[in-house]
């Protein structure tokens, strides 16, 4: 009879800010029309500024492209043909995601320390 024992379920999250999605918005809230290549190259410059690189060009390339088909999906970018454009309301709805998350986590760490205490 194999013993179980009992599994531990971490879960991994990032809790630090997703640099790629607000340079993303920033770009986009300039009233052009990109195809991809360029928004990400325009993307992949700024965050070399910002020294906010990590994993390599190609994995930043498919998370710019995961976090770009989310902001079309959430209906903040418009997405015609192969060129994407940020639709009125997308820094307004970003700032609003940024603090629904910012308050979760401080109402996630109010809850775990009234626990605690």
């Amino acid at each position: 009879m194999p013993t179980t024992t009992p599994t531990r379920k971490t879960r991994f999250s990032r809790r630090v800010p997703d640099h790629v999605t607000d340079e993303l918005v920033n770009v986009l809230s300039k009233p052009e029309t990109y195809e991809f290549n360029t928004l990400f190259g325009l993307v992949y410059d700024n965050l070399k500024l910002k020294n906010a690189v990590s994993g390599g060009e190609e994995m930043l390339r498919l998370r710019s492209y995961e976090k770009l088909q989310n902001l079309v999906s959430r209906g903040l970018c418009a997405k015609v043909g192969k060129t994407y454009r940020g639709l009125d309301g997308l820094r307004a709805a970003h700032n609003a995601a940024i603090a629904a998350r910012s308050a979760a986590v401080v109402a996630r760490t109010s809850a775990a320390a009234a626990a605690r205490a």
